[in-house]
């Protein structure tokens, strides 16, 4: 497996591996995401900013996420333990549902974590849906302190912001 930066020309792979991911979610439960997000839109714009990152088999994406620094204004509220603003976010991770269980969102999390180190950030932020226990546990697990609570979207329930600082 490899991580690199996407190109506009994986745009499709990257929506195949979103609709796995979403139907996965779906199955169990979990309805942070359906067939309105992540679209098609959301990612181009990710991918003409040259911030999404995909996780590739057998040229097969299999995983990505978006990093940037760019947070929505509810983020404001939360009190992050780095004052320094110098943090990435992290943005729509995914795995491919049948490549579930297999340490690809761990590695497209330590990925952004040699992101930081590299560019001399700080710290890593990011929210994730109360609904979605599994992506709660997983952040927990790799060192993520919950900070507290926003809400994104309408008809939504709160969103866990978690964030890890990197020294």
């Amino acid at each position: 497996m490899k991580i690199r930066k996407a190109k506009i020309s994986d745009l499709e792979d990257i929506m195949t591996m979103y609709s796995s991911c979403v139907s996965g979610m779906i199955e169990n439960g979990i309805d942070q995401w359906d067939e309105t997000y992540p679209n098609k839109e959301v990612i181009y714009q990710d991918l003409i900013a040259g911030t999404y990152f995909i996780a590739e088999e057998n040229n097969i994406v299999i995983g990505g996420v978006n990093i940037d620094q760019k947070q929505d204004k509810t983020y404001l509220s939360i009190n992050w333990g780095d004052k320094s603003d110098q943090f990435l976010v992290v943005h729509r991770l995914a795995v491919k549902k049948e490549c579930w269980g297999k340490s690809i969102g761990k590695k497209l999390m330590l990925f952004t974590e040699e992101l930081v180190n590299k560019k001399k950030l700080t710290s890593i932020r990011l929210d994730t849906y109360s609904g979605n226990p599994k992506a709660i546990e997983f952040y927990k697990r790799l060192g993520y302190s919950e900070l507290g609570a926003i809400y994104l979207k309408p008809n939504k329930n709160e969103y866990y912001c978690f964030e890890k600082i990197l020294l």
